[in-house]
This record gives C-alpha cells, sequence and structure tokens, in this order.
C-alpha cells in the first residue's frame, strides 16, 4: 500500500483524500484549519501534526491550497522534507507562474512532478468524479495516474508543467 500525504484537507482536499482511503491508501493529511482536520479524521485520514510530519514515509504528497501563494510557501519548506524519488501531485487551481515555480522546487529536489488542476468542483471531489487537468512529463504521469484515478473519472494531458513554452514540455 503507498503512503499518501494530503496537504489541504478543505472542502475539495478532504473529500479527495476520503477516496483515496476507501481506496486502501495509506493517507496522512494536515490543514491549518481545526474542523477541516475533525472532518477529515472522521473520514479515515491520519491527521498529522503538521504538514512536515504528514509527508514523513509518504510515496506521494498531494497538495490542494487556496492559491499559488499558499502552494509556493507550503512547498519551499516542504520539499527538502519530502522523500527523494516520490512523487509530488499539486492539484490546486493556480497561475502558471506559480505552477512552474512548485516544479523547480520539486525537480531540484529529487521529486518527480506533476501539475494536476481538478474540474468538478466539491461534488465531484466527493464522488471521484474530479477532471484532472495534467501538466508533466509522460513518464511522471504515467506515476501519477492510478492515484489520479482513485479521486477522478477523467485525466488530459496538457504539455508539461504550467502548460507549454515555446512548443517544449517543461521537464
Amino acid at each position: 500500500m503507498e503512503k499518501v500525504a494530503f496537504i489541504g484537507l478543505g472542502r475539495m482536499g478532504g473529500p479527495m483524500a476520503a477516496n483515496l482511503v476507501k481506496e486502501g491508501y495509506d493517507v496522512a493529511g494536515f490543514d491549518l484549519i481545526p474542523d477541516a482536520r475533525e472532518s477529515a479524521a472522521k473520514d479515515g485520514i491520519k491527521i498529522a501534526a503538521s504538514a512536515r510530519h504528514a509527508v514523513d514515509g509518504a510515496d506521494v504528497t498531494i497538495t490542494m491550497l487556496p492559491t499559488g501563494k499558499h502552494v509556493i510557501a507550503l512547498l519551499t519548506g516542504l520539499v527538502p522534507a519530502i522523500k527523494k524519488g516520490s512523487l509530488l501531485i499539486e492539484c490546486s487551481t493556480i497561475d502558471v507562474d506559480s505552477a512552474r515555480s512548485v516544479h523547480a522546487l520539486a525537480s531540484e529536489a529529487g521529486l518527480i512532478s506533476v501539475d494536476a488542476p481538478v474540474s468538478g468542483g466539491t461534488k465531484g471531489a466527493a464522488e471521484g468524479a474530479l477532471t484532472f487537468m495534467c501538466g508533466a512529463n509522460e513518464g511522471a504521469l504515467a506515476l501519477a495516474e492510478p492515484v489520479l484515478a482513485k479521486m477522478g473519472q477523467k485525466i488530459i494531458p496538457c504539455g508539461g508543467w504550467g502548460g507549454r513554452t515555446g512548443g517544449q514540455d517543461l521537464q
């Protein structure tokens, strides 16, 4: 069983993490909001004392946060604590520059990364019916697909992180 760290257990992330638990994943999660943590715990997510504790030993780290500045702030400090060679799936709907910055952070730390913003809203998150629009190279996307498929119904490749630049995928 893969160990998943899920950071951001709000209205979207909480149900997404719960779907992974239902599918047999070992999920440790964290959110700054106490109500989000309490709700996630009721769905079987192991609540970590911090984001750093959540990623300890994780094979996959998933983030679902409100804005690019939140994602950058979190991952700037957290990426060094994530297991080298593991998968980082960033599901927040953020701006292109932030997505590219996150990928650069992950790449420099030896992580495999996928930019996977979602469509489908809270209902889709609860029902496991999200659509993921993924920016990644083919190898990273292939690693992420089994996890994404437990939270959604469609996985759409969209080129490199944050989209294409000059016709070339960002690696």
